[in-house]
């Protein structure tokens, strides 16, 4: 059996209704030299039924089923039943352009020295003012460090990585509910050279069921970890952006997270992030004017806005 270029790994959690999207983008790629490790997370719909389906048709696909564990879980189960030299992730409800293979290939395959190369992607299904595509700027022409440390870089299906690296790095970290391809990028891209594919390949479907990316708190909070995880096992890299820049790139990153919260009045998740952050003493006079109440009961802290509401109006 020859070794396939790529091998695609794709979590599936109650997915039956978005397959053949994801599937189908992968079948339309104009490079067709990969195989899929699909594995279904302990889906309670007919995902692990369409699967079988699909690698029924299609020989490239190898479909896995195991107890669900979370997404991070799957993901190294299909990272251990890969074959390819090199590495995407496709979530089971995203899609590419059927140029991505073939560009990011080549983009790799002109590299020797790069780890990863990445692309533009454009969210789906968030309204025309959201919906904008994106290119990410040239990482190794900045301060790349520092724009890696303060926030995801690329979208997990936005990337294309050579194998070696994610063995090296030890996969994902299934303690993280959320942000463990940040935590994967991070240890991988801050530490080697990556390249810049300078056109939108990746697609990001917002359908607001069932998305990892559906608590604010919970993402901003692990976000925090992965951060501090990396500057804990990389203190010459702590030391080289210096305690303030350190403390600007991950606190004033929640901190900008805890306010986004606050103005889409999700206070849950405001009161959760400011918690977190006065217990580690960040943030201006003025922001803590913002923060104290949520040390209030949530009742109180609900009415006192109400009443601020009330009289911005008049």
């Amino acid at each position: 059996m020859s070794v396939p270029a790529v091998t695609v790994v794709m979590p599936c959690f109650n997915a039956a209704g978005h397959l053949e999207r994801s599937i189908g983008s992968l079948q339309a790629q104009e490079c067709g030299d990969w195989e899929l490790v699909a594995v279904d997370d302990g889906s309670s719909d007919t995902t692990w039924q369409r699967l079988q389906d699909f690698a029924a048709r299609d020989p490239r696909i190898q479909p896995l089923r195991r107890a669900n564990a979370g997404a991070a879980a799957a993901r190294n189960t299909g990272l251990k039943a890969a074959n390819g030299r090199c590495i995407a992730f496709l979530d089971s409800d995203d899609s590419w352009h059927p140029s991505f293979l073939r560009l990011m290939r080549e983009a790799l395959d002109a590299a020797p020295e790069a780890a990863i190369v990445y692309c533009g992607w454009q969210n789906i299904g968030l309204g025309a003012a959201r919906d904008q595509p994106y290119v990410p700027p040239d990482y190794e022409q900045g301060d790349k460090i520092a724009s890696l440390v303060r926030s995801c870089p690329w979208p997990i299906h936005g990337a294309l990585t050579r194998a070696s690296f994610i063995q090296a790095a030890g996969g994902f970290d299934e303690t993280l509910s959320s942000c463990m391809d940040y935590d994967l990028w991070l240890r991988i891209a801050a530490l080697h050279p990556v390249r810049l594919v300078p056109q939108v390949l990746a697609y990001y479907h917002h359908h607001g069921s069932g998305q990892i990316t559906s608590n604010r708190a919970r993402i901003a909070l692990n976000h925090l970890r992965a951060q501090t995880k990396f500057l804990q096992a990389h203190p010459d890299v702590h030391q080289a952006l210096g305690r303030a820049r350190a403390r600007e790139l991950t606190y004033g990153e929640l901190m900008a997270r805890g306010y986004e919260s606050y103005w889409r009045r999700d206070l849950q998740s405001a009161r959760t992030i400011f918690r977190v952050l006065m217990r580690h003493g960040f943030g201006r006079p003025q922001d803590w004017l913002h923060m104290i109440p949520a040390l209030l009961p949530l009742a109180w802290h609900q009415r006192l806005l109400a009443a601020r509401d009330r009289t911005a109006r008049t």
